[in-house]
């Protein structure tokens, strides 16, 4: 006869195979829910200032401050594997030497939490014990509120996750370079991109149209219009984009609330 103690470990071992196994399953189910995510970005506008980005900073730079219209529709991102989505704005920028490669740098962020993550499930409720562990109102109070409650509106049905639809966002971070230099700098392009982070599994990134890969369509759009940096005069320098031709270095306007 087999010891307690090792039964005990062929129990957690049959335990462990059993959970490592079903996780392989759920990590690899994933690739039969179809993604076909979709996003629309444009630049708002664009302005290219003199001083010290960061409270740290030792020395002044020139550094941009981009606002942008984003419109975005992730829902097919979210399945039964999603535990959040983290979705990015990327500003891509020439180098100053033609040897190097475009210089890239996240300007906006935001995290999309599945809604499993924004109601988490509480285990006193499955055992029926959430009352018993929940402060009550004094006595003199329960009819106040019970009327309160009566007369406050009801919730709306909560939206499904991955919809955004911002105007005019202000940048997160601004951009700096290693140059300490931004002005006049052209084919500069804002880009959305993202990042799947799932319960089990390995993490999946963004998929452009031209890199699709079986139910998983490539993201549509997601790119704005090449725009460039205005030349900096004075203290500053700001170029607004509207419905007309993509601005040009050192043509600054004033900026059009929309």
């Amino acid at each position: 006869m087999h010891s307690s103690l090792v039964r005990l470990q062929n129990v957690f071992g049959f335990f462990t195979t059993v959970a490592f196994t079903v996780a392989v399953l759920v990590a690899l189910s994933v690739v039969v829910s179809p993604q076909t995510p979709s996003a629309s970005i444009a630049l708002r506008n664009v302005q290219v200032v003199k001083g010290r980005p960061h409270y740290y900073s030792t020395t002044k730079e020139e550094y941009a401050h981009i606002k942008f219209d984003l419109e975005a529709d992730f829902t097919s991102l979210f399945n039964w594997n999603t535990k959040q989505l983290f979705v990015y704005v990327l500003a891509t920028y020439p180098s100053l030497s033609p040897s190097s490669p475009p210089s890239q740098a996240i300007i906006w962020d935001t995290i999309i939490a599945s809604p499993s993550q924004q109601h988490p499930l509480n285990p006193l409720e499955l055992l029926g014990l959430s009352s018993a562990f929940t402060s009550k109102p004094p006595s003199g109070t329960k009819s106040k509120s019970k009327a309160k409650a009566a007369a406050a509106p009801k919730p709306k049905a909560t939206a499904k996750p991955g919809v955004l639809s911002v105007k005019n966002v202000k940048p997160k971070y601004q951009i700096t370079d290693v140059s300490g230099k931004l002005a006049s700098r052209s084919n500069v392009t804002l880009e959305v991109g993202w990042n799947v982070q799932p319960w089990v599994g390995a993490l999946t990134w963004t998929m452009r149209d031209e890199n699709g890969w079986g139910m998983w369509k490539g993201m549509k759009g997601g790119r704005s219009e090449v725009f460039e940096m205005p030349g900096l005069k004075g203290k500053k320098a700001e170029t607004t984009v509207g419905t007309g031709a993509v601005p040009k270095g050192g043509e600054a306007s004033p900026v059009v609330s929309v």
